[in-house]
């Protein structure tokens, strides 16, 4: 298979809007992706803690992907490679990845800080059939844009909608993407993005990118490194991913590898907040 590469047009819709959609661009493995998502779970008793997912709140695994050989291997997939490259350069690193099981509604929110000085991209694969009304992500166009004044007055509002705008969080305008399985979203992480109506058991995971850090940035790459330390983790990435990486993969995981030693000890700081043992 040719290594993707999005088209101009393409390139030019996420400057602008913020987001792609690529309908079926996993079709033809979905059902092996879906039964190494639930494989996941199955091992993890159900997320951070052990404890299987209730339905009450959203479950969360940090790092997800990387914890199967196979979901690890997406990375090298000339599609979803093809994505990242066409967005970030063909040297582009991979930051993490996490998986969920979500509950109800999600407001609208950015990831990441608000302004990010270095451009991340996310990669959304919903293993469920969504629409508007049940749970689909929901995106504002342009609201990326850091600095301009319609995205400022969107990161300054839409939080507090029914408020500042008289409605509620499903009724600010916005494009719903609805998916089924083997569909893939990608969007800035600067994007705002929502989900309304949702059920108690809406699976989904994510890849996350950002471009090489030049040599005066990776403060930044250390930066983000550190924010794993609120899931207990000692390295940004789990085993398989780094144990199955040929020189290919490797390359997109050499800059945070290179700057998580500070990352074992925050996370046993984290851990001792919350009262939980230190790993020997």
């Amino acid at each position: 298979m040719e290594k993707l590469q999005l088209s101009p047009q393409q390139l030019a819709f996420m400057q602008t809007f913020g987001y792609l959609s690529l309908p079926g661009l996993l079709d033809d493995c979905i059902d092996e992706v879906i039964a190494a998502f639930e494989a996941v779970w199955d091992d993890y008793g159900g997320g951070h803690g052990g404890k299987p997912h209730d339905g009450t709140a959203r479950s969360c695994i940090v790092p997800f992907m990387d914890q199967s050989a196979y979901l690890s291997g997406l990375l090298d997939d000339p599609r979803v490679n093809g994505v990242f490259s066409s967005l970030l350069g063909d040297d582009f690193q991979y930051l993490g990845s996490d998986g969920n099981y979500y509950v109800g509604d999600t407001s609208w929110h950015s990831d990441g800080g608000w302004p990010r000085s270095i451009v991340y991209y996310k990669m959304a694969l919903y293993l469920d059939p969504l629409t508007s009304e049940t749970g689909a992500i929901r995106v504002i166009p342009g609201s990326h844009r850091y600095g301009e004044g319609y995205a400022e007055q969107v990161q300054a509002m839409a939080r507090e909608s029914e408020e500042k705008w008289g409605v509620g969080g499903a009724e600010v305008p916005a494009m719903a993407l609805e998916t089924q399985p083997g569909d893939v979203v990608v969007f800035n992480q600067g994007t705002k993005h929502s989900a309304w109506g949702g059920g108690t058991r809406r699976r989904m995971f994510t890849l996350n990118c950002t471009v090489r850090h030049k040599e005066e940035q990776l403060p930044l790459m250390r930066e983000e490194v550190s924010n794993f330390a609120r899931f207990q983790v000692d390295s940004v990435y789990g085993e398989a991913m780094v144990k199955g990486a040929g020189p290919g993969r490797m390359r997109h995981l050499e800059q945070a590898l290179a700057n998580e030693d500070h990352l074992p000890e925050l996370s046993r700081k984290a851990r001792e907040e919350r009262g939980e043992p230190s790993r020997g």
